[in-house]
């Protein structure tokens, strides 16, 4: 599962620390960026990563507009993200699911459920 990397994309880090540590006990290996630019930039350079685990609300360029962009690269598109948002209103994740996402996770995060949602993505041995 080395080669499996997960991309956290949020603007706290904060949020990357606690994802990352969660996940590392978990035997994944995680990278992080603090912005959408940089996360895009990160992808970019590394064909390893096979989930992106996307905040929705960062300033700059937020999660929709960061997912818009991906969808227009050809070595990104096909690569599945799903949101991490503190938005949990009525609608929010169908918004996050019609932006592109592949699932949708509300912070705080069910370490379970967005666990579950990383498996069906990570190409396991």
């Amino acid at each position: 599962m080395a080669e499996n990397k997960i991309l956290i994309i949020d603007d706290d880090n904060r949020n990357i620390f606690a994802l990352s540590a969660v996940l590392k006990a978990k035997g994944y290996q995680c990278l992080s960026a603090t912005g959408a630019e940089e996360g895009i930039e990160i992808l970019l350079s590394d064909s390893n990563i096979v989930v992106v685990l996307m905040d929705m609300m960062m300033p700059g360029m937020d999660g929709y507009e960061a997912m818009a962009n991906m969808k227009t690269m050809p070595e990104l598109k096909e690569i599945p993200v799903i949101a991490v948002t503190a938005q949990a209103m009525l609608g929010d994740r169908e918004r996050c699911l019609n932006a592109g996402a592949v699932g949708y996770v509300s912070k705080p995060i069910n370490v379970d459920e967005l666990v579950k949602l990383i498996n069906l993505y990570v190409l396991t041995e």
